[in-house]
Formats: structure tokens, C-alpha cells, sequence
């Protein structure tokens, strides 16, 4: 049962999207994500002062709650999306930095130097909770949760793991000849890399769970009633079958087993040599799919196929970046119950009128 209240300031029908999420993350029922920019903002909220040094665009933790919270404050949150406070420092990786990547801040993103050189000496990796990342990740959850207000969720960071981590740890091209080289060197490693993700995920979940006695990830916009994750494996686009089984699979099933909700992030064509495996994963709920760049969006023709396959597997799905007249066309192909779909309008009129035509009667 989704309790009744309380609600999101800054999403009226919040009850109704989390219904529906709920029902999605079981293979029930249709779930559009629309977003668009506000007509009129929920609140006057004054732009901040943007530092002069790009570093502290990403360590001033200040400023990045008071411009996502004005960002927020002027977007219309339509179906299932949801005002959600991202809290990952830089971009993705924040578990990386806790086990002892150097994080370079730059103008876009945070870039990460390994701190693995010498797999004979470097010492077993363990979540160390004086880190001082992340002692800058709780200053971040804890001034966002302070003003959020019951305006908006506050979602986990988007933390990765397994061999991507190790790969931000010791070098993508490196960790590729260590599979060769010590492969029992990296499942050692891979156990560790897991045993802290589950830490860290564990003390998060004590500040970030919410009312309804949920979690968000604000990457790819998702919410469940328990304990929710996006998981992935990018580095699984230069590695074998054989190897993603031997090496990747035991960290995410035990992921997909130890949490209430995980949804797979498969991005690109590199990568779908794997999907057999991914959907053999008993306790996985969802898949979500990237087309790389240069390749058309989520909405396309060309994944109706990829689509259906996963579905007849016993997931859910996951479509982003789907243009507004692709929706039908996904729809009658693919079938509407499992499936989730991002999309985006110029107006927030043209939002509710899209959400209107397919069944979702928005409130104010």
C-alpha cells in the first residue's frame, strides 16, 4: 500500500507517480516521464553567485544546493518524473573516490587519477568513513535534505561499482591486462569493491530514506518503496561474455539480491553481446538502454526488438531519450505494461497535453 501522504510541494501527484512507478517496477502498467521548463516557477528562487574558480562549481557545497534548487524550483515534473536533488560530486563514481581515486575537479566534470599502482603492495580496499569525499557527500546530503522541505527527494549518489570502480581505481586499459594477468588478483579486489559499496549504500540509506519508506536515484529518474539502485558495467563493452560472467556477474547478482530495486544500466551496442547473462539475473528488475552517441535515440525503430526481448525475459524496461511522436509508435510495438519512458517538451503546456493523450490526468 503507497501511503496517501504526505506529498511534493513541487509535485502535486506525487501519489499517483509512485503508484505507478511501483506497478512498472513489477511489469504492470505504463510509466511516462515528461519533462519540461515551468511556466511559472513553484518559487522565486534567486540564482546564486557561480564561483570564479570551476573547482568550486563542484566542492562548494553551497552553491550546488542553491543552483540545483532553483534549477528545480523552474522545471515541470510531469507523470512519473519527480523533483529529485542529485547529490553525486562531478559526475558518476562517487565510490571510486571513497576507496582512494584523487578526484581533479575541472569545468564540466570531475576527472579521477588511480591510486593503484602496484597491485603487489597496494592494501585490501576498504570504505574509509573519514575520507574526505565523503565527509563532502553528507555536507552535501545534509544541507540539500535541510532545504528540500518536502519540496523535492533527495536522491542516493550515483555511487558505481564493481570492475568499474576498480577501473577508476587502477586504469581502464590496465584493469583489461589484469584480467589476464591476476585474475584472481581482481575478484579479490571486485569482493572488496562490493563489501564497501554495501557499507556506503547501507549509511546512506539511513539519511536518505524517505517518508514513504522509499529511496531515489536521480539518475534515470527512479523511486522505489524499499532500498533502489541503478547498477552497471560499462567497461563490459571491452571484455568477453565469458569474462562478464566470471568477473561481473557475482557482484551484480549479489547487488540485485541484497537490494529491493535495481535497475541495469546497458549502455550502447559494444555492450549487448552481454544482455543473455544480464537477464539470466533472477533478481533484477529493470534494464535501462543507451544508444551511444551518433546512434539514434531510445525511441527508435531500431530497439523495438532489443525492447520485446528484454520484456519476454521478465523485466522491466527503461526507454530514454524519446522524442514526443516516437511514444505511440513504442507503445503499440512494445507493449505498455513494464514499460518506462523519458521524454521531453518545449512547454509545459505541450507536457500535459502529451500526458493527457496517454491516460495521465495531472493535477495543478
Amino acid at each position: 500500500m503507497i501511503p496517501a501522504a504526505p506529498t511534493l510541494a513541487w509535485k502535486p501527484d506525487w501519489a499517483e507517480a509512485r503508484r505507478a512507478l511501483t506497478d512498472w517496477w513489477a511489469g504492470r502498467g505504463l510509466a511516462i516521464s515528461v519533462i519540461a521548463p515551468k511556466e511559472q516557477p513553484w518559487e522565486e528562487i534567486p540564482a546564486p553567485v557561480k564561483p570564479a574558480d570551476p573547482k568550486d562549481w563542484w566542492m562548494d557545497v553551497t552553491y550546488w544546493v542553491q543552483r540545483a534548487h532553483r534549477n528545480m524550483s523552474r522545471t515541470y515534473y510531469g507523470g512519473v518524473a519527480f523533483p529529485a536533488f542529485n547529490t553525486t560530486i562531478g559526475g558518476a563514481g562517487s565510490l571510486g573516490l571513497f576507496l582512494g581515486a584523487t578526484g581533479v575537479p575541472a569545468e564540466t566534470t570531475l576527472w579521477y587519477e588511480p591510486s593503484i599502482h602496484d597491485p603487489a603492495t597496494h592494501p585490501p580496499l576498504r570504505f574509509d568513513p573519514e575520507n574526505a569525499w565523503w565527509k563532502l557527500h553528507i555536507e552535501l546530503l545534509e544541507q540539500a535534505l535541510g532545504q528540500s522541505r518536502g519540496r523535492y527527494i533527495v536522491g542516493f549518489p550515483d555511487l558505481i561499482e564493481n570492475i568499474d570502480t576498480l577501473a577508476q581505481l587502477r586504469e581502464s586499459q590496465v584493469v583489461l591486462m589484469d584480467l589476464v594477468e591476476r585474475p584472481d588478483w581482481v575478484k579479490a579486489r571486485l569482493a572488496e569493491i562490493n563489501a564497501a559499496f554495501f557499507e556506503c549504500y547501507d549509511r546512506l540509506w539511513e539519511i536518505l530514506r524517505d517518508p514513504w519508506g522509499g529511496s531515489a536515484f536521480f539518475a534515470f529518474q527512479l523511486w522505489g518503496a524499499g532500498r533502489v539502485c541503478k547498477i552497471q558495467c560499462d567497461l563490459s563493452c571491452m571484455i568477453s561474455p565469458a569474462m562478464f560472467r566470471e568477473f561481473v556477474v557475482p557482484g551484480l547478482t549479489e547487488q540485485c539480491e541484497r537490494l529491493d530495486y535495481t535497475l541495469y544500466h546497458l549502455d550502447g551496442t559494444q555492450a549487448l553481446h552481454h544482455l543473455d547473462a544480464l537477464l539470466e539475473i533472477e533478481a533484477l528488475a529493470a534494464i535501462e538502454w543507451t544508444p551511444q552517441a551518433g546512434l539514434p535515440g531510445g525511441g527508435s525503430p531500431r530497439w523495438h526488438d532489443l525492447y520485446r526481448r528484454i520484456k519476454a525475459a521478465g523485466k522491466s524496461v527503461q526507454a530514454i531519450g524519446v522524442k514526443p511522436d516516437e511514444i505511440e509508435p513504442l507503445i503499440e510495438a512494445v507493449g505498455a505494461d513494464g514499460l518506462y519512458i523519458h521524454t521531453r517538451t518545449p512547454t509545459e503546456p505541450a507536457a500535459r497535453a502529451l500526458l493527457n493523450k496517454f491516460g495521465w490526468k495531472p493535477r495543478s
